[in-house]
């Protein structure tokens, strides 16, 4: 018989634009084509359609939706709850009443044999999930970790200047740190897409939280799997000869993707432009912040064009994709794509972090303003380099991150024994 897995999902994983949606989309097409019955419960936005839902069908015996509705009235319920409670603003604002009900009505009608929670967000309906169950069946408790989540208000919170939101920011980033590892001790299995989030979410304590674990199950319940890409589907582009874009891409309502391009928009541009007059900056991502229009730079020399669905005509000209990123955590999709595409890439040291890459070969780094800006320069002045890196990027991306070679690893994860979940502290 076929193992069924109930499958927590903070998103529609379609259409695959955003690197959570392409971590999920990819698992769930995965465990579909290696024999699991997957029942898909997703958060549901207004942005998203029927032909969202219905794609994913292909891949998932049955597709339960709640609604996700946000608002700044909400967000501030919620941060004041946080306050008052000490629970991560994060968290309290996806506690949805209407998913609570959902899940529990869901698990006392069917038996699965795993429950899946994609992201931290999704961990509390995993936990209420088991509770819900009363013991009628013994599930696997598996969470997928993107991110080592305390870190982005943590970096966020180093970067700015308002005193307010550095104070809200800081402790957000305490709050989560502590929810974080007392969430990740009550699962069987915790799936991190990179060592280093790993080590960032348990420090020193990781060796002694594996042996405790190794008693209680028989083995570790830490596994590292990347997110992949779908290498044979994305196709290296073929790029005009008089390509003149520098290139992000990116969900720009996510703050370290805001931060990030503002940064090089205000103080890396001026540097490139001065140098490569006819390059182009080209932002693609919806919710552009309005700081890139006070960016002083002749309005030729930036293009501001929200968001895509068909990204060929840019990419094709493309001379160097950017990933200007300050904070974040787990790994960045975008390097990947780009990766994919054969596009040279100029990435900070947080923008790489966790990805397998080798400094001045598949990609370049830089940290400082005027680093970054040479390396851009560089790229766009040299097109036998640049097409030199996208290539050894291309091969990087198949060795590495094709979900096809790699995503094997989640059948011993599924299969891991229970253990009863201790109540978080």
């Amino acid at each position: 018989m076929s193992m069924c897995i109930l499958y927590l999902s903070q998103l529609i994983p379609y259409p695959i634009d955003a690197g959570p949606k392409v971590r999920s989309y990819h698992v769930l097409q995965y465990l579909a084509q290696t024999g699991y019955e997957v029942t898909l419960v997703a958060f549901r936005r207004e942005s998203d359609g029927e032909t969202a839902v219905s794609h994913l069908h292909q891949f998932c015996t049955a597709i339960h939706t709640a609604p996700m509705r946000r608002s700044p009235l909400k967000d501030g319920w919620h941060l004041g709850r946080s306050l008052l409670t000490n629970q991560p603003f994060l968290i309290a604002r996806d506690s949805v009443a209407a998913m609570h009900h959902l899940i529990k009505r869901l698990v006392q009608e069917h038996s699965f044999d795993a429950i899946h929670a994609d992201q931290l967000w999704m961990a509390q309906y995993a936990l209420a999930a088991w509770e819900a169950n009363n013991g009628r069946f013994s599930p696997t408790l598996i969470l997928d970790q993107h991110n080592a989540v305390y870190l982005i208000p943590q970096r966020l919170a180093q970067s700015t200047g308002n005193f307010a939101k550095k104070w809200l920011l800081k402790r957000e980033a305490s709050v989560l740190q502590r929810y974080e590892q007392a969430v990740c001790q009550q699962f069987d299995h915790v799936v991190w897409v990179t060592e280093e989030d790993r080590e960032a979410v348990f420090g020193n304590q990781s060796s002694v939280f594996s042996k405790q674990l190794a008693v209680n199950s028989g083995e570790t319940r830490h596994s590292v799997i990347p997110i992949c890409v779908d290498v044979a589907e994305k196709q290296v582009v073929e790029r005009r000869p008089n390509a003149h874009r520098v290139t992000f891409l990116g969900g720009l309502h996510w703050p370290p993707n805001a931060e990030g391009i503002v940064w090089f928009a205000q103080e890396v541009w001026p540097q490139v432009i001065a140098q490569c007059p006819n390059a182009c900056l080209t932002i693609i991502g919806k919710n552009p912040p309005a700081e890139l229009a006070t960016s002083h730079q002749p309005p030729t020399t930036i293009d501001i064009t929200g968001y895509v669905t068909d990204l060929e005509p840019y990419l094709q000209e493309t001379a160097v994709f950017i990933v200007p990123l300050h904070a974040g955590g787990g790994m960045r999709v975008k390097i990947l794509d780009a990766w994919s595409w054969g596009l040279p890439i100029v990435s900070t040291t947080i923008g790489a972090e966790g990805i397998c890459y080798e400094d001045g070969a598949d990609m370049l780094l830089a940290d400082e303003a005027d680093t970054f800006a040479q390396a851009v320069v560089s790229l766009l002045q040299d097109s036998d380099w640049a097409a030199a890196v996208g290539r050894n990027g291309r091969l990087t991306v198949e060795t590495h991150y094709d979900w096809r070679k790699i995503y094997p690893a989640w059948d011993a994860v599924n299969t891991h024994q229970h253990i009863k979940p201790q109540t978080a502290s």
